[in-house]
């Protein structure tokens, strides 16, 4: 630009002889030339602001990757420049995040899915052929017998036959219909799924959705997002997290006035619940219309030798044609859980039974417009549905790796419980399943002062001062929900034995300390 301007003011300008040539007027030439500088503009004002975008994106809240979790992100940085800390990693204690924690991945599910990205290995000894036999079948029901193919928007047809025979095979001989079945990218793709169908209506017609607290954020996100009434029932912290029929009357009751209670959120077994619980939760959906979606992904993740997993479908089933055939049910299963912990590769399922024909059309017509979930995802979801049998090459070594990550859960679950138990202030459940623990902290009141002179709750205060000075990053109760009064905080299990031994010390020497500072 600077070089035009040059060139322009000695007379040349731009034509047919040369990028540059001498103008032939000579008053051009011999005229001062004047470059036309366009007036600066005024800014324009950004048309997305916070004022401007969708009031309901901006309601939506998610603490497992909240502050808490972006303040870790910054410790960690600083760690990285050398900044002196009184520790020297921070330990992300506040997601289910097996792998990343040190978990490792079942050996015949990653066989089969490098066998299935990488066809090629199919002729590799290195394999075995019950591996082989699998990746195979997945194949070729993928167009062009790639993984790099798009699929049905339900899913892939052969591996939705797989998941309704793990049903079925799972609940007794309870028939699963591969039509009920829509693959998805995580249980959580499958939960927004069906509530955005289910969510309609205005002011005291809003539908209302009952949840459990403690919850699970996406809920109250997905809650959010969509404009629904979130309503709270509470788990009973004195019955190790039982949930309560009357408590759920009492919240549909007093939701009633403000929206339509039409959808009931179980977490089954985020705590497991008896049989006869399960029984009374589907004759009250019954009795008050409520649809219910049973979030069951941690149907593998049960250690009291005194409970046992139940799903809803079995029972369901169970009660005879007036419920089986009436109460609309959704549940919802992936591979990031269990004993897979296969986070990244966002497979899950779900099945909606007793849904309305039509409805049916509408919910196909939803899952089209994301096209199809991820069908590695898929692919994986197929391995954990299917898995190595009895007699087959691969079942010893499978059922080996699934019993010591299982029993290592177990193992973790009661050291974290006894250990949590044995420091004043705290107090901690039995884990029963999952793998998290939801222990409650006695803050001094104190405490809870300074949290309001931060203008933070006080179990916010708690854990980011528990982050700032031992590296231990977990959630504040606050962010799943809590009875009035009482403060918590979530913390996964997940770490390896001797490093969660480390974590539970730090957490007791700093509560003792906080204590202290506080009393």
């Amino acid at each position: 630009m600077q070089r035009a301007a040059a060139l322009v003011r000695r007379g040349c300008c731009p034509g047919p002889l040369g990028p540059w040539r001498r103008c032939r007027s000579s008053a051009a030439a011999e005229a001062p030339a004047v470059l036309q500088v366009r007036p600066e503009r005024s800014r324009r004002e950004r048309i997305l602001t916070l004022e401007s975008m969708n009031p309901q994106v901006k309601a939506v809240e998610y603490a497992v990757r909240g502050p808490i979790v972006l303040k870790a992100g910054e410790i960690e940085l600083e760690l990285q420049r050398g900044i002196k800390k009184p520790f020297t990693e921070v330990i992300r204690a506040n997601i289910g995040d097996a792998q990343a924690m040190g978990q490792q991945p079942i050996t015949f599910l990653r066989q089969v899915m490098a066998l299935c990205t990488y066809p090629n290995l199919l002729d590799s000894p290195s394999f075995p052929e019950d591996a082989k036999k699998r990746a195979r079948r997945i194949l070729q029901a993928c167009g062009g017998n790639s993984l790099g193919s798009y699929s049905a928007s339900q899913g892939v047809n052969c591996i939705r036959e797989d998941v309704a025979a793990y049903i079925t095979r799972r609940d007794g001989g309870v028939p699963a219909d591969p039509d009920n079945i829509y693959l998805t990218t995580g249980a959580s793709d499958g939960i927004t799924t069906i509530l955005k169908i289910l969510v309609s209506g205005g002011g005291k017609s809003r539908t209302g959705v009952l949840i459990p607290i403690p919850q699970y954020p996406l809920y109250s996100a997905v809650i959010s997002e969509l404009g629904a009434v979130q309503v709270n029932y509470y788990l009973d912290e004195e019955n190790c997290w039982a949930l309560d029929v009357q408590e759920l009357r009492r919240a549909v009751r007093e939701a009633k006035e403000h929206c339509d209670p039409k959808v009931l959120c179980i977490i089954n077994p985020g705590t497991p619940q008896s049989r006869k619980c399960i029984e009374d939760v589907i004759h009250f959906a019954w009795e008050e219309k409520l649809f219910l979606l049973a979030d069951e992904v941690y149907q593998d993740n049960v250690y009291s030798a005194d409970c046992r997993f139940h799903s809803f479908k079995k029972v369901l089933s169970e009660l005879g044609p007036e419920y089986s055939s009436n109460v609309e049910l959704a549940s919802f299963h992936s591979t990031s859980k269990g004993y897979m912990g296969e986070c990244g590769y966002r497979g899950g399922y779900m099945e909606v039974i007793n849904l309305h024909p039509e409805i049916k059309g509408q919910l196909v017509k939803l899952l089209s417009v994301r096209l199809c979930p991820p069908v590695s995802g898929q692919a994986a979801m197929d391995i954990v549905v299917n898995p190595p049998r009895p007699g087959e090459e691969s079942f010893e070594q499978f059922i080996r790796e699934k019993e010591s990550v299982l029993s290592n859960l177990a193992e973790k679950a009661k050291l974290t419980e006894d250990l949590f138990n044995q420091v004043p202030g705290i107090r901690c459940n039995p884990l029963q399943g999952a793998m998290y623990a939801f222990p409650r902290i006695f803050l001094p009141p104190r405490a809870v002062e300074a949290a309001q002179a931060h203008n933070m709750a006080p179990d916010m205060f708690y854990c980011m001062k528990l982050l700032e000075e031992t590296g231990i990053c977990v959630v504040p109760g606050s962010g799943f929900g809590q009875r009035e009064g009482t403060y918590h905080f979530r913390m996964t299990i997940l770490p390896p034995v001797e490093k969660l031994k480390t974590v539970l010390q730090r957490v007791k020497d700093f509560h003792i300390q906080f204590l202290g500072e506080f009393a």
